[in-house]
């Protein structure tokens, strides 16, 4: 379904990142770890290579906030493989104070983390979308969350260590809007620009938060990280040819 398409995953060492790694090769798909830690990038790529039985995924060092970083991947990329056919914002840039409760968020934290997550995906979009119109086409998937479409629901959080920072609900639903912005802009260029908006993913959280969240949810509950890859490999395909600036929600109905 992905023959041949070269895919960059910016965050691809990541928890969902890897994910989205397997669900390309599975696919054909030639995938690029583009991550900030390069040798965690290159674990992840020998483990999953040999996991798979693949020689379909490559590395490279990216800094989304760093414009020479950024250009240096595409032009590298493109040397190596003539073509990129896709950008998966994935990457979750932060700084040491993120996710501190409302009142104790200093304003230079707050300003830092929307620069740093919101403003790199914007510059690494900016710099992938001027060289898809070069190209021909391309296509832009942005990871934002639900937390992005619904305000947050406090009361799960009680009792419990874990909580919903404001800088990641402000840049989840700005990301949502950059996403639909850059989509019209590139009108009649053959550039889809799509965001996915995950609810929880299992990642060892305490089972008194799960509980709470799960009773919020219609069937599953909280869900695995793999369970993002069937919506994330119709953005990639030409199934989703004529989706272009939409945020599609998974959560097993969390969000309702």
């Amino acid at each position: 379904m992905l023959k041949n398409n070269v895919i960059v995953v910016a965050g691809g060492a990541g928890l969902i990142g890897r994910e989205f790694i397997k669900t390309i090769v599975k696919n054909d798909g030639i995938a690029i770890i583009a991550d900030i830690d390069i040798d965690h990038a290159i674990q992840i790529k020998d483990q999953l290579s040999k996991q798979h039985k693949t020689e379909n995924i490559d590395t490279i060092s990216l800094d989304i906030n760093d414009k020479n970083s950024v250009q240096s991947v595409i032009n590298n990329i493109h040397k190596q493989y003539g073509q990129i056919d896709a950008l998966i914002n994935n990457a979750y840039p932060r700084n040491k104070n993120f996710g501190k409760h409302f009142f104790d968020v200093e304003y230079g934290d707050f300003c830092e983390n929307i620069n740093i997550h919101l403003g790199g995906y914007f510059l690494t979009s900016q710099q992938f979308i001027q060289y898809f119109i070069k190209q021909g086409g391309g296509n832009i998937v942005n990871m934002s969350s639900i937390y992005g479409v619904i305000a947050p629901k406090f009361e799960i959080y009680n009792d419990s260590k874990m909580g919903m920072p404001v800088e990641y609900a402000v840049i989840k639903s700005a990301l949502i809007h950059l996403t639909r912005y850059m989509a019209k802009y590139c009108q009649g260029n053959n550039i889809k620009v799509n965001s996915i908006s995950p609810g929880g993913i299992l990642d060892g959280q305490p089972q008194l938060f799960l509980d709470k969240y799960n009773a919020n949810c219609i069937g599953k509950g909280m869900l695995d990280k793999q369970d993002l890859g069937g919506t994330l490999l119709y953005l990639l395909s030409n199934m989703s040819q004529y989706l272009n600036g939409q945020n599609i929600v998974i959560d097993d109905g969390f969000s309702l």
